[in-house]
């Protein structure tokens, strides 16, 4: 008997119902855009890019349950979630990552040759992620990585080539999503030391914070190195002056290491790339591309 399809499954193994994962993954997107174009992106490349950015947050989140689906249910914020519970299958999750891979290939295929080479290097990283966590206490530099990479990406569709400045850029983005997303693992902390997971929230212990602050500290330096490489000006500095508070802010959330703060400093990420995506459009639309 074929085993019967839960839509609504499926979809909370895309984590469809938790849009945080795609706005962190699409704010980079739209910095690159935006840059390499020197101004607003062709509307072609700003669909396959927000469509592509979707279904990939989409399959990394089902090939990470994939991954943990043996761990989740002893992890109290992971033990609803559809393999565990079996509202969803393992053939089902994988026929889905598939899919979803396939839709996303499909669209960089209306780029050009750059693009679909790196696209593959995209692929590899997002996939290998969840299986860091099992050999190295470092796999959020792996998630990092694979954040950061429609942003060579980005540029590669735009201008056919890769400019230097760009992995500035990218570089900034590495350490930012390891930021957010060791405020991510402080979550489970107490959980993932039990069940054996590793991650940069367990290396750190204590110094956890002053870690987090130097990461902060140089990603904005990263951040003001590209916008002195790709000719930025005041408007884009105000919002890194106002991300640096944002990141303020972020440290004292995260002060007593309680868990639902430790979240809401988690998801207020996503003013940081909107704070600086609004930085480089408004950039461009006060001085011209």
């Amino acid at each position: 008997m074929p085993q019967r399809v839960n839509i609504a499954a499926l979809l909370q193994l895309m984590r469809f119902d938790k849009p945080i994962g795609t706005l962190l993954l699409l704010w980079p997107t739209l910095w690159a855009l935006w840059i390499a174009a020197g101004g607003v992106p062709e509307a072609r490349l700003l669909v396959i890019f927000v469509l592509g950015t979707f279904l990939m947050r989409s399959a990394g989140c089902i090939v990470n349950d994939l991954a943990d689906r043996h761990w989740d249910g002893d992890v109290e914020r992971t033990r609803t979630r559809p393999l565990v519970t079996g509202e969803a299958t393992v053939t089902q999750a994988r026929v889905l990552f598939v899919l979803l891979c396939l839709a996303a290939f499909g669209l960089v295929l209306l780029t050009n040759t750059l693009t679909i080479l790196l696209s593959v290097g995209g692929l590899l990283l997002a996939s290998t992620y969840p299986f860091m966590k099992r050999f190295t206490y470092w796999p959020q530099i792996v998630l990092g990585a694979a954040f950061s990479w429609a942003i060579p990406m980005a540029f590669a569709a735009q201008l056919g080539e890769l400019p230097s400045a760009l992995w500035l850029l990218y570089i900034a983005n590495l350490l930012w999503t390891m930021v957010f997303d060791t405020q991510y693992a402080m979550v489970d902390r107490d959980d993932d030391l039990r069940v054996g997971i590793k991650s940069t929230a367990i290396l750190f212990g204590e110094a956890d914070r002053p870690v987090l602050a130097a990461m902060q500290l140089l990603c904005l330096l990263a951040l003001v190195l590209a916008g002195q490489r790709f000719g930025l000006g005041g408007i884009y500095y105000l919002s890194l002056v106002a991300v640096a508070l944002l990141f303020g802010y972020h440290q004292y959330l995260v002060r007593s290491r309680d868990r639902d703060a430790c979240f809401r400093a988690f998801r207020h990420n996503n003013w940081v790339g909107l704070v600086i995506f609004m930085g480089i459009a408004l950039h461009y639309v006060f001085n011209g591309s």
